[in-house]
């Protein structure tokens, strides 16, 4: 019986190898990364470079989105009290949307029926508004999303485990301006300003 493709979206190495070791063997992934999110595009470049290496070294296909950070900062900024809004909240929601969207988009130009996404390794990434946004995109665009939870049944701490010990980098915060760790919101707008005239 052969592989079903499946567009998996990852949004790190070390995500990727924590979901990577729960999905079923029944599939045969190919990895698409697409965060715009990530910021700034230092921290982005060093990310992609790490789960390129990664899927180079483990034979496995590896695709780059589009690093449209602009436009994912004007959807971003339709949500209201964007800037404010706490880890998890209406702003996450609409992140993991834009990313899922894409996802979905792609494995339509690829004629791929299946996606899913790393996403819901994350420890603090609630699985069920990723899995309800997935689903229902998937029926948009008339493909499958395979709904899971990976950080279950230790998953997330596995995962660190895992990267340590094969000395991938992690990063210590979800990726988006807002979630850097810092309340200053000037300097988080002026990185951002600065980032657009590279």
């Amino acid at each position: 019986m052969s592989e079903i493709k499946l567009l998996l979206h990852t949004c790190c190495a070390p995500c990727l190898i924590g979901t990577l070791s729960r999905l079923p063997k029944t599939y045969e992934p190919i990895i698409y990364f697409y965060n715009p999110n990530i910021h700034p595009k230092e921290e982005y470049i060093r990310r992609r470079d790490e789960a390129k290496k990664f899927c180079g070294d483990k034979g496995l296909a590896f695709i780059e989105g589009e690093y449209d950070v602009e436009k994912w900062f004007e959807a971003i900024k339709n949500v209201k009290n964007y800037a404010t809004e706490p880890e998890g909240g209406k702003r996450c929601e609409e992140c993991f949307r834009i990313r899922l969207e894409r996802t979905a988009i792609k494995a339509v130009s690829m004629k791929i029926k299946f996606f899913t996404t790393t996403l819901t390794l994350g420890e603090n990434k609630n699985a069920q508004v990723i899995n309800k946004l997935g689903k229902s995109i998937g029926e948009k665009y008339n493909l499958f999303f395979l709904q899971a939870d990976f950080k279950k049944r230790n998953g997330y701490n596995k995962s660190v485990e895992e990267s340590k010990k094969l000395g991938i980098y992690r990063q210590t915060y979800c990726g988006c301006v807002y979630s850097m760790r810092t309340n200053e919101w000037a300097d988080i707008e002026k990185s951002y300003e600065n980032e657009k005239l590279k």
